[in-house]
């Protein structure tokens, strides 16, 4: 396993700052949200981008999180225009995949979508989220999207009522990258240290044994800027990956 850290992290940080914090931690590359405020989004120009290209100084951005919504109903060309844009920018900075949201239920128009950009690269990934929340969801989207992949949200199935084994089950060959986070239960999605909430992660940790894939820590302080900082569970994030799970502290 690879780990990542998400920079969904707290508003207004620097691309630098996330960094320097993947490189004191020796994490293996940043999954890049795409907004605004984290200075990376598909607005940029040339220089710009190149400017992103020196601060990430090789560090892999192995996925750029975009907001296009694959599945939503209307016109196709607005979804696909957004897509594509987000598909150069990864292009432009080496990443080779781009992630999406479900955004709605329409598996036909999703399908379609993702076939318009199949052979421009990266890989596009379909998020277990929102309208599509578990594995089996998801892959009833790829199953009419081959040239698609998958991120395995852990908490989104698991808080839907699909085990763990079950989305592995579903999603195996397709599955470019986990997201790592825990909460206090189904109805709290507050992120809390990994470990002590209730997400299964050592159910999960056991099925991925053997899983070559990427793994982004989400500790989102954009959205709950209450929670500690994200150096408070990077160390649990890292002994989940090795599989010090759980670590000597819980045991």
């Amino acid at each position: 396993m690879r780990l990542a850290l998400s920079t969904l992290g707290t508003p207004g940080v620097p691309l630098a700052d996330a960094v320097a914090l993947a490189r004191r931690f020796g994490l293996d590359g940043l999954e890049l949200r795409l907004h605004p405020d984290t200075g990376v989004h598909a607005g940029l120009g040339a220089a710009e981008r190149a400017a992103v290209r020196r601060t990430l100084g090789g560090l892999p951005a192995f996925c750029l999180s975009g907001y296009v919504r694959i599945c939503e109903p209307g016109d196709d060309r607005p979804v696909v225009a957004a897509l594509r844009a987000d598909l150069r920018l990864a292009r432009d900075l080496g990443a080779d995949h781009v992630r999406v949201f479900p955004g709605g239920t329409d598996l036909a128009a999703g399908a379609r979508r993702l076939d318009a950009v199949a052979d421009e690269g990266p890989t596009v990934l379909v998020e277990t989220h929102d309208a599509l929340p578990t594995g089996a969801a998801v892959a009833a989207l790829l199953d009419r999207a081959p040239g698609a992949g998958a991120i395995w949200d852990l908490l989104h199935p698991w808080r839907h009522g699909e085990a763990p084994a079950d989305t592995l089950h579903r999603l195996r060959d397709r599955l470019h990258c986990v997201q790592l986070k825990d909460a206090p239960s189904p109805g709290c999605t507050t992120p809390v240290p990994l470990g002590t909430g209730a997400v299964p992660l050592d159910a999960a940790r056991r099925l991925l044994d053997g899983y070559r894939g990427w793994v982004s820590l989400e500790w989102e302080r954009t959205w709950y800027p209450g929670i500690p900082p994200v150096e408070v569970v990077l160390p649990g994030a890292l002994d989940w990956v090795a599989g010090r799970w759980p670590p000597a502290a819980m045991r």
